[in-house]
């Protein structure tokens, strides 16, 4: 028997992200699930007692301070131990930026488990969502961030198995590059990605160069200089809103960067492109997409 406390929500694949489930298990010894699948994603965290958590084909042995995922569509089982059986709670939420949230956490198939020393705060996010479990704006606001909570607390010291040298390298430049993509309006500095990765500046430099023939340097004024070309063809803004548009707070630097990359002004560029699809038009243009394409690549 399982004396268990779970809801249920009306969580949508369409959102960002959303609460699917929650719940405190309190579980007799071998109660088990599965094998089976699920749906959504679910991230069980054991507060006491162990089990044995199982998904292709390895087995995990749990106890306190141990959770794990269970990813959608993937058949798993796990048990409850015959002498201590464990209590746990869990936490299941689906959405469009769910795969992407569990991959930067480090966490997927190969690496479904997880320690983390932040168990009573875990279990006080878990509570605060069955207390707030009715319809309603307000209560579906505060499940959602309830859940980011509950997720911060386990990134924050989680430790998952790296799986190689090559696959934590290309976790850093990836971040980064996703830095990058969404603070490239903004007068970031090498020093600031560098910072919001864990890594110093020298060692940034040297995986960003191996992954992309660049430096970081090279990599953020090529991608801010890219998003000025496409607002100099698609928009009538003027070259000063462009330039901070682009993280450029002095347009005479936007400018000198601009004509260092193109060979022209950013003014010249524009009127350029405003005489139709020349040659050179038609060259621009592939050189903006070859760019995009090999960000995409490197978030890939």
């Amino acid at each position: 028997m399982e004396k268990a406390y779970k809801l249920e929500f009306a969580g949508g694949k369409d959102e960002s992200l959303s609460v699917s489930c929650c719940g405190l298990s309190r579980t007799e010894p071998f109660h088990s699930f599965g094998p089976a699948i699920k749906p959504y994603y679910l991230i069980h965290f054991v507060l006491s007692g162990k089990g044995k958590f199982s998904i292709g084909e390895k087995e995990y042995p749990l106890e306190q301070g141990y959770g794990f995922l269970i990813p959608p569509e993937e058949l798993v089982f796990y048990q409850a131990d015959q002498e201590e059986p464990w209590t746990y709670i869990w936490v299941g939420f689906s959405g469009l930026k769910a795969s992407e949230l569990v991959k930067s956490m480090g966490l997927s198939i190969l690496n479904p488990v997880f320690r983390s020393e932040k168990g009573e705060e875990l279990y006080l996010a878990i509570k605060d969502m069955m207390e707030h479990n009715t319809f309603g704006i307000a209560n579906d606001l505060r499940r959602k961030g309830q859940l980011q909570m509950f997720l911060s607390l386990i990134a924050e010291d989680i430790s998952v198995e790296e799986s190689g040298e090559n696959s934590k390298a290309d976790n850093y430049v990836r971040r980064a590059v996703e830095f990058i993509q969404g603070n490239y309006c903004n007068p970031i500095k090498i020093t600031d990605v560098a910072d919001y990765v864990c890594i110093n500046r020298s060692y940034l430099y040297t995986l960003f160069h191996n992954a992309t023939g660049m430096s970081p340097q090279q990599f953020l004024t090529t991608f801010r200089i890219t998003k000025a070309t496409e607002l100099l063809q698609l928009t009538s803004l003027p070259v000063e809103s462009i330039a901070l548009s682009c993280g450029y707070t002095d347009p005479l630097v936007f400018s000198k960067a601009f004509r260092q990359m193109k060979s022209m002004s950013p003014s010249a560029y524009r009127k350029e492109m405003q005489k139709g699809e020349t040659r050179r038009n038609k060259e621009y243009l592939k050189q903006v997409e070859d760019f995009i394409s090999q960000v995409n690549k490197l978030n890939s």
